[in-house]
């Protein structure tokens, strides 16, 4: 019998206390008004509400004139350096960038040739997972979600540590690097296992070469020939890049600031950010895009059909198609309003990567639905300011042309985002600051407690 079995005496008590514990759980909303509690920390106008300060990374998308706020084009900001520009030298460069953004995110510069180099070397050395962990950890108990493999491995290697519980900047700094160089492995590893176990497919564990990058690893440990084209490797990389800061605010990075004030590990820091990030509203939406295009695209025949095109996403507005959501998926963002610049960025370099794949009229379908998506719904009146695509309307689309398994897009992020966690743990740890403990007002009323024999 299945260990979470239950026969029909356990399912009816649970289900009784499900009921009881909704109830319990649930508070008025119009409390959240008379006490002033900006739930999920924002605020309507969507300033949100300050709770750090931080040096890593910077979301911009409004200025105030007069006392108003007024929206701007969304700018995404590295250690003062416009990610805009920082594409565009290694771009130009014909580099790939991924590491050199870890560099200028971990340590605050831009690294020159010889610290590059030696960075490099160091992510290259650290890449090597301990011996038989593959085959103990995560072969042996292959996962249907590849979040929560990596979870475990990383709560694993704290195992593997000799020194897991110094929290000195230099131990953690060592720590933190080798999460950042062997989350590769542990993610396609994972898949891999997941693959085998789960989808009766042949099992291949291709060990990273010191001689690639991040991104080429990532596809050559991936695909059974490790096969890859020079586009592909470099679309991959952008997209890393782009996903690796995204300001102290973003629920995964805020997880790692108030886990890492406990003064804990950081295998436990860095498994709460993962757990964070699995959770769909926040690393899983680009996996709802591809699937609601895959909508989309079986739902309207002539792709060129703009008012057809426009009629079915207002289906999808008021819940009449697709997952009956009510939500255009990839559109909107918390802070950007006119313009997230990753998308923006993104979107350049997915139109080459759709010629070289045949895919330019499917390429062609999401720059309808883009533009044609906003339209619908500021007409529905559902959101209070003007919304765009986020960088999540595209990505999607790069991981499928790549032949990325959908299982793998989230796990993807997470390779990425090691880098921006790894800077706020560091940066937290610098800090030396106080727990963070925010204030929840209750608002239960005062009751006796009752003897059981006189309970009700």
């Amino acid at each position: 019998m299945n260990y979470f079995n239950l026969d029909k005496s356990e399912e009816t008590m649970l289900s009784m206390l499900s009921r009881m514990a909704e109830e319990s759980g649930f508070i008025k909303p119009e409390l959240y008004r008379k006490y002033e509690v900006k739930r999920g920390l924002r605020d309507l106008d969507g300033k949100g509400v300050l709770v750090g300060l931080t040096e890593i990374g910077e979301v911009h998308s409004y200025i105030m004139d007069e006392g108003e706020k007024v929206s701007v084009p969304g700018r995404l900001i590295y250690r003062g350096i416009d990610i805009r520009d920082i594409v565009k030298g290694f771009v130009q460069d014909e580099r790939f960038g991924f590491e050199e953004t870890a560099y200028l995110l971990l340590f605050g510069n831009l690294p020159d040739q010889k610290a590059q180099k030696e960075f490099e070397a160091l992510l290259s050395l650290y890449q090597r997972l301990p011996e038989d962990f593959a085959r103990d950890v995560i072969l042996k108990a292959p996962s249907k979600d590849i979040m929560n493999t990596l979870a475990r491995s990383v709560l694993a290697l704290y195992s593997f540590d000799d020194n897991p519980d110094d929290t000195s900047m230099q131990n953690v700094l060592k720590q933190c690097l080798r999460l950042i160089a062997c989350f590769p492995s542990l993610a396609v590893y994972g898949y891999q296992a997941f693959s085998h176990y789960h989808g009766n497919q042949s099992l291949y564990i291709h060990s990273p070469r010191a001689d690639l990058s991040i991104a080429e690893n990532i596809l050559a440990m991936l695909r059974p020939d490790s096969n890859y084209t020079k586009l592909e490797a470099r679309l991959l990389d952008l997209a890393l890049v782009l996903h690796a800061e995204h300001g102290g605010g973003n629920n995964s990075s805020f997880v790692t600031h108030v886990v890492t004030s406990t003064g804990t590990d950081t295998y436990s820091a860095i498994a709460a950010a993962i757990g964070s990030l699995k959770g769909p509203r926040h690393g899983g939406a680009n996996i709802k895009v591809v699937q609601m295009f895959e909508d989309i695209k079986s739902k309207i025949k002539d792709w060129e059909d703009e008012e057809a095109i426009e009629q079915y996403l207002t289906q999808i507005l008021a819940k009449d198609a697709f997952d009956r959501s009510g939500l255009i998926y990839g559109i909107g963002h918390a802070v950007y309003s006119i313009s997230d610049p990753r998308a923006v960025i993104l979107k350049h370099y997915v139109s080459l990567l759709a010629q070289e794949k045949g895919l330019e009229d499917e390429f062609k379908l999401y720059t309808k639905v883009e533009k044609i998506a906003p339209e619908v719904i500021s007409r529905g009146n559902t959101m209070y300011k003007t919304v765009s695509a986020n960088v999540d309307f595209y990505s999607g689309f790069v991981y499928k042309m790549l032949n990325i398994p959908m299982e793998m897009f989230t796990p993807i992020f997470a390779i990425s985002r090691i880098v921006g966690w790894s800077a706020h743990r560091i940066e937290e740890i610098a800090n030396t600051g106080k727990i963070i403990r925010p204030a929840y007002k209750n608002v239960a009323p005062r009751r006796k407690y009752v003897r059981m024999n006189e309970r009700s």
